[in-house]
C-alpha cells in the first residue's frame, strides 16, 4: 500500500515532534503493509512550513530511515490550507506536490465554515495544472451537509481522499456514514492515514480491506491510484464493485 497522508516529518506542525518517532511511525506503517509514505505537513498560518524546512526534514527522515534498514519509501509534500493557495506561487506550490508529483497538490478540507468562493478557489488550482486532492472531507461538517457541493468539485476534475479512520468508525459515526456514502456514490478515490504519530489511535491502511469486505477496491483506493500519482501515470479505472450501486438505491 501507498499512504499519501502522514505527519512523519518531526518539528514541522502537531505530527511526530522527534526523529525518533516519525521512525516508530515508518517502522508501524511497514508492519501494516505499508511500501511508501508521503510526508505531508501541514501549511497554513499555525504552520507557515516551507518547501525548504519540509525538504530538510525529510533529508534527515530518510537517513534514519535508511539507517534502520526499513523498506519503506518516505516521499515529499504537503497538506495545503485553502487560504494558502492564494498566498503562494505555482512554483512554490509544486515544491508541496504530492508523493513528490507536481501536478497533484494534497488541499485540506476545512472543518468549520466553507469560504464563500471554495469551488473557484479549486478551480483556480485546475486552471493552473494542478489536480487538487481534497483530505478527509468526511471530517468536514459543511461538506457532509452539502453532498451535491462535492458532487460539482469532482466532476471539476478534483479528487477525494478519505481517512482509514473514517471507514473504521474510530474519526465518529457522521465521518464514518458520509465516507462510506462518498465511496457508494463513486466520489473517493484514494484513502490514506492521516497519522499523526505511531501511537495516536488513528488506524493504519491494512483495516480497508476488511472494513470494505472487497479486496479489488482497497486494492485501488491504497495502492493503484496513490501509485499512479507518484508515477505521474493515468489514473486505473475504479473496478466494479456493488459499493457503488449501494448509494443510487438508497438515494440521498
Amino acid at each position: 500500500m501507498i499512504d499519501l497522508h502522514t505527519h512523519i516529518l518531526p518539528g514541522l506542525d502537531d505530527g511526530v515532534d522527534t526523529l525518533e518517532a516519525g521512525v516508530d511511525l515508518a517502522r508501524r506503517a511497514v508492519e501494516s503493509g505499508v511500501e511508501a509514505i508521503a510526508a505531508t505537513p501541514h501549511v497554513r498560518a499555525d504552520y507557515p512550513t516551507s518547501v525548504e524546512a519540509m525538504m530538510q526534514s525529510l533529508a534527515a527522515l530518510r537517513a534514519c530511515i535508511e539507517f534502520e534498514d526499513l523498506p519503506i519509501r518516505i516521499l515529499p509534500g504537503g497538506e495545503i490550507g485553502l487560504e494558502q493557495l492564494d498566498l503562494r506561487g505555482p512554483e512554490e506550490l509544486r515544491g508541496f506536490g504530492l508523493g513528490g508529483n507536481a501536478s497533484y497538490l494534497l488541499v485540506e478540507a476545512p472543518y468549520g465554515v466553507l469560504p464563500i468562493d471554495f469551488e473557484e478557489r479549486l478551480f483556480r488550482l485546475r486552471l493552473l495544472d494542478f489536480t487538487p486532492v481534497l483530505a478527509h472531507p468526511e471530517r468536514s461538517i459543511a461538506l457532509r451537509e452539502d453532498p451535491a457541493l462535492l458532487e460539482r468539485v469532482v466532476a471539476s476534475g478534483v479528487l477525494v481522499q478519505l481517512t482509514a479512520g473514517s471507514l473504521a468508525g474510530t474519526e465518529g459515526e457522521s465521518a464514518r456514514n458520509t465516507a462510506f456514502a462518498l465511496l457508494d456514490a463513486g466520489l473517493a478515490h484514494c484513502v490514506a492515514s492521516d497519522a499523526h504519530g505511531p501511537s495516536l489511535g488513528r488506524a493504519a491502511l491494512d483495516v480497508v480491506a476488511s472494513t470494505l469486505r472487497d479486496r479489488a477496491l482497497a486494492d485501488w483506493l491504497t495502492h493503484d491510484v496513490p501509485a499512479a500519482i507518484v508515477a505521474d501515470e493515468v489514473l486505473p479505472q475504479r473496478p466494479d464493485s456493488t459499493r457503488s450501486r449501494v448509494f443510487t438505491r438508497r438515494g440521498r
